[in-house]
């Protein structure tokens, strides 16, 4: 069975089981029994990915005349938190990304150091739980490259993405107020992405100098998510910088945003700050590896 063939294989399976279960999956997921048998769903399809695929096996990759004409955002298109809107307002000149936890050397990286370093570039097709797909031709510089650099430790488990966008509030609060939208699932089968968008802003602009706003005094919790190893090495995982060949647009997660292209687009965090290597995702929010996986989603979404 070829790479493409086991892809095939293995999103058509998955498309049946939550075609035969959607009906029913809402009172299911909240049934005594649900989240155990979700959870060893979840748990076979990482062995059955894991098993067909090879660690090095690629997603696949496109002519650039199959490039979407509109790489349609996901998630936040544009953070609304002060910091970063001071970040855009330079172009990210004073951007670091910081690389801690256990690792050996911790780094922090300019966009033009990390611009500096061996990159990738691949074309590859972005698969949103909400139906829609788009292909992008991705730039960037490959996990592998920065984790070396900083070199990781034993007991290195788990690399955690923490963001810069907030999507909600410690104590309640949804972000996006009058001028945005925060859409939840109504039940973890049925994945639907936060939305916040900014009324009357330019979505693919850099952004402007930042508004005066009255300082936020409730704790932001904002998009965290994470991947285990065998991902992180994987020669696809790039964080990128560009996207079809111009600087990432701030609606597609400038200045950084994680390429995990055999997995869903919801793990492919925009707006990367901040890398942490970790042994166990226990005291990374809830416990369940993410900011989507803490509210029902799987933490393993492999196509």
């Amino acid at each position: 069975m070829s790479n493409l063939d086991r892809r095939r294989f293995l999103t058509t399976v998955a498309a049946l089981g939550g075609t035969a279960m959607l009906a029913g999956c809402d009172r299911f997921a909240g049934s005594a029994y649900g989240p155990r048998t979700l959870k060893a769903g979840e748990d076979a399809n990482l062995f059955v990915q894991r098993l067909l695929l090879s660690n090095a096996s690629l997603a696949k990759e496109f002519p650039d005349s199959e490039i979407s004409a509109v790489f349609k955002p996901n998630g936040t298109i544009d953070p609304p938190d002060k910091a970063y809107k001071a970040l855009a307002a330079s172009n990210f000149s004073t951007f670091k990304l910081e690389v801690g936890g256990l690792v050996e050397r911790p780094q922090s990286f300019g966009l033009a150091d990390l611009r500096a370093l061996p990159s990738r570039t691949q074309t590859t097709r972005h698969d949103c739980v909400e139906g829609w797909s788009c292909i992008g031709k991705w730039s960037g510089v490959p996990l592998a490259e920065v984790l070396n650099r900083a070199g990781l430790k034993p007991q290195a488990r788990y690399v955690v993405f923490h963001c810069a966008d907030t999507l909600e509030y410690a104590g309640g609060g949804l972000e996006g107020g009058k001028d945005g939208a925060f859409l939840q699932p109504e039940y973890p089968s049925a994945v639907r992405h936060v939305q916040v968008a900014a009324a009357g802003n330019d979505a693919d602009a850099w952004g402007g100098a930042p508004a005066e706003e009255p300082e936020e005094t409730r704790t932001p919790i904002r998009y965290y998510e994470s991947i285990d190893l065998t991902d992180a090495f994987h020669p696809q995982t790039i964080l990128a910088y560009d996207l079809n060949g111009k600087p990432l647009p701030v609606s597609n997660g400038a200045p950084l945003r994680l390429r995990l292209e055999r997995q869903l687009g919801y793990k492919q965090a925009k707006y990367v700050m901040r890398i942490e290597v970790v042994e166990s995702l226990a005291r990374i929010g809830d416990g369940q590896g993410g900011y989507w996986e803490d509210r029902g989603y799987e933490w393993y979404a492999g196509i």
